[in-house]
């Protein structure tokens, strides 16, 4: 049986919110004075980047692939999804806690809505992966590559005293 819930939808749907993100930052920036730019501390990133877009966090550490987590077993990707949609969420959720701007406001909250459904449909996948496997062991082999007779006879193994 293979498992798919169409992550590659979801992953569009990522790159677009980084894209509704990019787009408000150069709507913020791009009519910014030389004294504005220096005030305001995005100085350091004008000199690199004028008001170009730079995707990168907070803290200034550049977007990168290591970005993106992928064990290739469903479990624990599907973990690795849902602990993402919550960090963008709460990313988020911290933005609105500090920007009063209902122009900025409106898209962030829909992108936060549509985190809340991603982590919704990523928890729903992890139950249906979940109940496709014996309870006793599915943490304890990875569904897409070890057999369930290799399981079964993984866990035995795990669970008798090496030496």
């Amino acid at each position: 049986m293979i498992w798919n819930i169409s992550e590659h939808k979801v992953g569009t749907e990522e790159l677009a919110h980084l894209e509704i993100v990019a787009t408000i930052v150069h709507q913020l920036t791009r009519n910014l004075t030389p004294e504005e730019i220096e005030s305001s501390g995005f100085g350091p990133y004008y000199i690199d980047h004028t008001t170009g877009i730079w995707p990168q966090a907070a803290g200034g550490v550049p977007f990168n692939a290591c970005e993106f987590q992928s064990k290739g077993d469903p479990i624990t990707d599907l973990f690795e999804d849902l602990a993402a949609e919550q960090k963008a969420r709460s990313t988020y959720d911290n933005i609105l806690r500090v920007i009063k701007d209902p122009e900025i406001c409106d898209p962030i909250r829909f992108l936060r809505k549509r985190e809340i459904i991603h982590f919704q449909r990523f928890g729903e996948a992890l139950r249906t992966v979940q109940e496709h496997l014996d309870s006793r062991n599915f943490y304890a082999f990875n569904p897409a590559f070890d057999k369930p007779q290799t399981a079964q006879a993984a866990q035995t193994n795990a669970s008798q005293p090496q030496g």
